[in-house]
């Protein structure tokens, strides 16, 4: 129902009210759009453009399309977290997808250096993607550390690969801008296209999944897409 071509186009509103009506749809589909508007605090006519932006003439025509995405669901419900990457393989799974991945994958195969980059998590994605794209045979680094002493060294033909889900870590953002002053490609996988990281990007995949914080405060979203990428990026170069 929500294309990858459609969610590129995604300011930030709309952002907001595709998360609230994936996590939502059971309830969404029998709210009004003055009721759908004052749950996410938004003009009605905001949620009116989200839905022409999907190709939907009106509010109305969206939530019948919705019902029926529904009843299609019903038939074999998948548990919650396999639902969220259901969606997000069924988005994936378009030209949209395949040609902005073959644009990184172009950078990636004219550069003579690859280096990943992380923090806490997303940097052991960092350490596995250097690792599974020296095993495809695309020698990479894989860094942890974001305090490399990047200014010392002379980058020649570098793509750099960072990983975040939040796209705002201090540090790893520190890095990136260090790599860019050396002439680096800078490539960014993120939660959100309108993070830091996504933005001082060359190119950005972004996977728009719901952020999840546990035990205090800790990052418990699925990482599964990244990994995705960066397994389907190996493969194309």
């Amino acid at each position: 129902m929500f294309s990858y071509e459609e969610i590129q186009k995604y300011n930030e509103s709309d952002i907001r009210i595709y998360k609230y009506i994936i996590s939502n749809t059971d309830k969404v589909q029998y709210m009004t759009i003055r009721e759908l508007a004052k749950e996410l605090q938004v003009s009605a006519s905001t949620i009116l453009r989200f839905c022409n932006k999907n190709n939907f003439d009106g509010y109305s025509e969206f939530k019948d399309a919705l019902k029926k995405e529904m009843t299609l669901q019903t038939a074999c419900l998948p548990m919650e977290d396999l639902q969220e990457l259901s969606d997000f393989f069924a988005r994936a799974n378009s030209s949209a997808f395949e040609e902005k991945l073959l644009f990184a994958a172009d950078v990636i195969r004219k550069a003579d250096l690859i280096i990943f980059i992380g923090m806490g998590s997303s940097g052991t994605l960092a350490k596995y993607g250097a690792r599974y794209f020296s095993n495809m045979g695309h020698f990479a680094v894989g860094l942890e550390d974001a305090l490399y002493p990047i200014e010392s060294f002379c980058w020649k033909n570098t793509a750099v690969i960072a990983c975040s889900e939040s796209g705002e870590t201090e540090r790893l953002i520190e890095a990136v801008n260090q790599f860019r002053k050396k002439k680096c490609s800078v490539l960014s996988i993120t939660n959100s296209p309108l993070s830091t990281l996504a933005k001082l990007s060359d190119w950005n995949f972004s996977y728009n999944l719901n952020t999840k914080r546990i035990n205090g405060g800790y990052n418990g979203t699925t990482q599964v897409p990244v990994i995705f990428v960066i397994e389907a990026l190996a493969k194309r170069i």
